[in-house]
């Protein structure tokens, strides 16, 4: 019978042992996906940041490259105005 109760202790105490490790490890890990998710919340957010910046240059290149355009049409003028001067 004394064998019996000492198993039984013996059997509890490993099971309160057991969910104590649990317990910890699964506090370890929640702790190291919520880091995790904040570093990929971070990363999302700056990659956003330098899409939003593409686009924003993206939308600006035709303008200036009409510009450019325009200004290579005043300098081929200009240039053959100074031609016709010259002759």
């Amino acid at each position: 019978m004394v064998d019996i109760i000492v198993a039984i202790i013996t059997g509890g105490l490993m099971l309160v042992g057991v969910i104590i490790t649990n317990a910890s490890s699964n506090k370890k890990i929640e702790n190291s996906l919520t880091t995790s998710q904040a570093v990929t919340d971070y990363k999302i957010e700056e990659l956003t940041r330098e899409v939003h910046e593409h686009n924003n240059f993206a939308k600006r290149m035709p303008v200036v490259e009409e510009k450019i355009k325009v200004i290579n049409n005043r300098l081929d003028d200009l240039e053959r105005h100074e031609e016709q001067q010259r002759e």
